[in-house]
């Protein structure tokens, strides 16, 4: 294998027979129709390159976000604007959660990893020390993840408005993955005080709420213009496909689809934990479309038998083995995860 598997993550499907697979964890109704005829109507233009600077899509989430044009940088996938940010701003030391999304780090090799450990009998929820924290280690860049991934839970808004308020006194950047947002029971963006914090930068994907992984389109916002040019200056050119440029702005008018979609998962989000409760796992509050559950180590092996994926959560510091997310689905297949759960469970003889 001449590829870097260093860092797994859910979505790799294309190794043996996975029938249901609930590692990744995106829309649950998949992609919506309007955006599928945006990419087939396109498809008689895929021999010209697509726009470099992504001119109608820039236009269309500005409007969407009610921001200036000048905030918006389009990137293939919030993954590429992690990483263009890491590389634009370069920083010697930085701070994030601890468990969180394992790629802010990975970029930055040379830089001193600070990490705030979220407590258990928390629920995993940032608390007003974290503030203390960002203030004693005096990080370049804070990385925050909200809703965070893996555990599905939300900050404080007043929270975060303090963590940028200190990051900005300091002199530092404050990097926010919103990728899960619009799948929040409430969602509370920080996009609207972004002019109040140019110090800031928010990134959203259309990978979650949408269901467009394979599209690979996400966008960063920041008041900071020479930030964003430093960023499109660390990737290559063309790098967001006309298709994915097209589905972009079909996506940003399924408003309903997305208030349809939360509402859903909303409603069986509980019903799937309490299933999960029952078969003796715990299983952590969320308010997006995954849960973090806690009980049987080898479980996702066990499942990997039966053609289910789920993530196993090991590698996330934080977290040790025994830990797992699993990705909210529609109710029948939630339910085949249940009864397949309580199958493993009784090979394994708990």
């Amino acid at each position: 294998m001449l590829y870097n598997t260093e860092n797994p993550h859910g979505g790799d499907i294309y190794e043996g027979k996975i029938e249901l697979d609930f590692s990744a964890n995106t829309n649950p109704f998949g992609v919506p129709e309007g955006v599928k005829a945006a990419v087939s109507a396109c498809l008689d233009r895929l021999s010209a390159y697509p726009d470099p600077y992504c001119r109608r899509l820039v236009s269309a989430i500005a409007e969407h976000e009610n921001v200036p044009k000048e905030y918006v940088l389009c990137g293939a996938g919030a993954a590429e604007l992690i990483y263009s940010f890491a590389s634009a701003v370069r920083p010697g030391r930085a701070a994030e959660l601890a468990p969180t999304f394992a790629e802010y780090s990975l970029p930055l090799a040379d830089a001193d990893i600070n990490r705030f450990y979220l407590k258990e009998e928390n629920g995993f929820r940032p608390t007003r020390d974290f503030i203390d924290f960002v203030d004693e280690a005096k990080p370049e860049a804070v990385f925050l993840c909200n809703p965070n991934n893996p555990t599905g839970v939300s900050a404080d808004p007043g929270l975060i408005e303090e963590a940028a308020r200190k990051c900005r006194d300091a002199g530092c950047r404050l990097f926010l993955d919103e990728c899960f947002m619009d799948l929040a029971d409430e969602p509370a963006s920080f996009v609207p005080r972004l002019a109040e914090y140019p110090n800031a930068a928010v990134i959203k994907a259309f990978t979650k709420a949408h269901g467009m992984a394979g599209l690979r389109l996400g966008y960063c916002l920041s008041a900071d213009a020479e930030l964003l040019t430093r960023m499109s200056r660390a990737v290559q050119p063309w790098n967001v496909s006309s298709a994915a440029q097209e589905a972009g702005i079909a996506a940003l008018s399924e408003t309903a689809f997305i208030e349809k979609t939360r509402l859903f998962i909303k409603k069986e989000r509980p019903r799937m934990a309490a299933e999960l409760k029952k078969l003796g796992f715990a299983v952590f509050d969320s308010e997006v479309n995954f849960l973090l559950i806690k009980g049987s180590p080898g479980l996702d092996e066990g499942l990997l038998k039966m053609g289910i994926k789920i993530r196993n959560c090991a590698n996330y510091h934080g977290l040790g083995e025994g830990c797992y997310r699993v990705a909210v689905k529609l109710p029948e297949e939630n339910d085949r995860l249940a009864e397949a759960v309580s199958e493993v469970l009784k090979w394994q003889g708990t």
